[in-house]
């Protein structure tokens, strides 16, 4: 894929971060780099740190050792006010929604706005309806509350949630995860109207091969506490290394990348020829 970066300004530093839970290493020297604009991909098996990795980089966790830089400033070496400052420059997409069930759509969406700006209600009101339009939903989702919304439509209100603040950074964790391959593919078109539309930076964890191949400019492999490898899903499959190809050895990692290589023409019909997602 074509990356959409304009820059190679790195938006986020981690040089040797080594995380342990007791005795269990759950990092053990970890180096990535994301440049601004990108939409970037962290993937593992299961227990390879993922999200570990997400809850330090958004300051729910520290790690016992390293340097992690994001937009410039030390993670872990910043006092109270530059922590408030850095969190109002990101935005997070939580993997179940996380979005309070006692506040309507509308309300949970102008709730960062509430915590982190003198605005008015009447404007802030009218911010989270326009957030919520951002994400494709209607105008009368923002009254409902979160118990009554589809697995799709609670992915898009966590986003317009994420997207409050005009955030530099947004953070997406699993964002297809439960979703039929329609909704999932409404979400992959979203995700990158969002970043071509604001100039985001996006990191993400999935699992989900079809956005890895739409919408990830570059991905970071973890296993055994490393990164294994980063770059396209182009080429990282072809990576020889054991932990990669089992993201593209199984029939799911084949059926996504068959689906991304370019469709060949009907010679009958004069239209592209259809495989099925």
């Amino acid at each position: 894929m074509d990356t959409a970066t304009n820059s190679e300004e790195a938006v986020i530093q981690l040089k040797d971060i080594k995380t342990s839970f007791g005795g269990h290493v759950v990092h053990a020297g970890i180096d990535i780099e994301v440049r601004r604009g990108e939409i970037f991909a962290l993937i593992g098996g299961s227990g390879s740190g993922k999200s570990t990795l997400l809850n330090e980089l958004i300051l729910l966790q520290r790690p016992d050792s390293g340097s992690i830089k994001v937009l410039g400033l030390d993670l872990l070496d910043i006092d109270t006010k530059e922590t408030l400052a850095i969190r109002k420059r990101c935005g997070v997409m939580f993997q179940h929604g996380g979005l309070f069930g006692s506040l309507t759509v509308s309300e949970n969406i102008g709730l960062p706005l509430r915590e982190h700006s003198e605005l008015d209600d009447a404007l802030i009101d009218e911010l989270a309806a326009w957030k919520l339009s951002m994400t494709g939903l209607e105008a009368e989702v923002g009254a409902m509350y979160p118990t009554a919304l589809s697995g799709g439509m609670m992915k898009r209100a966590s986003l317009a949630r994420a997207l409050a603040l005009d955030p530099e950074l947004v953070f997406l964790d699993e964002p297809t995860a439960g979703l039929d391959p329609a909704s999932a593919g409404e979400v992959d078109e979203l995700i990158l109207r969002m970043r071509d539309l604001f100039g985001l930076t996006i990191v993400m964890i999935t699992h989900d091969m079809d956005l890895l191949w739409q919408a990830a400019d570059r991905v970071a492999v973890l296993a055994d506490g490393k990164v294994q490898g980063s770059g396209t899903m182009a080429e990282l499959s072809q990576s020889k290394n054991p932990e990669i190809q089992k993201f593209f050895a199984g029939a799911r990692g084949r059926a996504a990348q068959v689906q991304d290589e370019p469709q060949s023409e009907n010679i009958l019909s004069g239209s592209p020829a259809w495989k099925p997602k």
